[in-house]
Parts: C-alpha cells; structure tokens; sequence
C-alpha cells in the first residue's frame, strides 16, 4: 500500500488487486461500487481517487456527520455502512470488465447479501446493474428486486466522470436511500 499518492508505477502494479471489503453483519447499507480503480487498489482504500464523489456524497446525504477521507473506511462500520464491489478485481476503466465478470459479480453479491445480511444493498452504478443483472431498462431509484434478502437501490456512479450528476444531483440521490434506510 502506498500512503502518499501512489505513482506511475503502483498504478500499473495494481491492475488486478482486491481491496478487501468493509462489511459486517446486519448493516443498514452496504454500499457496492463496480469494481476498484487503480488508484483505490494501490492505496487500498474505496473510492480513493481525488475526484471521485462518493465520500462528499454520503456526507451531504447525512449518512455521515462529516466527510470522511477514504482511508477512515473502516469507521463506516460504526454506522452501519459497508462498502463492496460488483467485481472484485481492478481496472483502469470499468469498462474494461467483461459482460461475464459482470454476471459474476452479481451472483457473488447476492452471496454477499445471504452471508452478512445488510437491510439494503446499493450498486453505484445502474450500467453496471443492468450487465449484472441482465435488466437493461433498470433505471435510478429503489428496485422491485431483492439481492438475496437485501432491498436494493441503484445509485449514480459517483465517479468524477459521471457529468450527468453533479455533486448536489448525488448527494440527493444518496439522501433518498438514506431515508428508507432509516425508515426500516
């Protein structure tokens, strides 16, 4: 792991790791993203890379009392939050991962969701949703679906490269998960 800003040559080194995951038993949300970047694989921390809106997010949606940095992933325990992917593996792009790593991970995630449990389960990402999970009209919101016994909701990618939600769009989105999330 790289405790400054990993160079060139620990991102090229990181295509292919796993970060573990940040899960427990019965959280209120597990939060799943699409698979880790490089950046986030040579730090070892989810949603790493300067940029990327998850953390300001969940902040601004009142999940969290103040912004987190992602090398305090860990404290999402303590309110009941996880973090987890779709696929498992790093990539410079997440449109490098094949339609049958996609699949993949779908079932694994609902492996995830019988062990640990979590009330809710949220894919940031509803492209990455509807390769998982062969539903391509799938659209932003909670689902009629369960992963395994989890309820589910489809997050925008908080990736900076998402143009079609700006940070106040996501943190509105995130808000509205919060909120079934506190009602039960």
């Amino acid at each position: 792991m790289t405790p400054n800003r990993p160079t060139k040559a620990d991102l090229a080194a990181a295509v292919d790791l796993t970060i573990p995951d940040v899960i427990a038993p019965g959280l209120r949300v597990l939060f799943c993203g699409i698979n880790p970047g490089l950046y986030s694989a040579a730090t070892g921390h989810h949603f790493a890379r300067p940029g990327n809106r998850f953390w300001p997010a969940l902040h601004r949606s009142g999940f969290t009392d103040r912004q987190l940095d992602p090398a305090e992933q860990l404290s999402l325990l303590d309110a009941g939050l996880g973090i987890t992917n779709v696929v498992d593996r790093a990539s410079a792009r997440a449109d490098e991962l094949t339609s049958a790593e996609l699949v993949a991970g779908g079932v694994a995630l609902a492996a995830k969701a019988e062990r640990w449990r979590p009330h809710w389960i949220a894919i940031l990402g509803v492209t990455a949703y509807r390769a998982a999970y062969r539903r391509p009209k799938a659209k932003v919101g909670p689902q009629d679906e369960l992963v395994g016994p989890a309820r589910l909701w489809i997050l925008p990618n908080p990736s900076g490269l998402n143009a079609h939600f700006q940070i106040a769009d996501l943190a509105a989105e995130f808000a509205r998960l919060r909120t079934a999330a506190d009602a039960g």
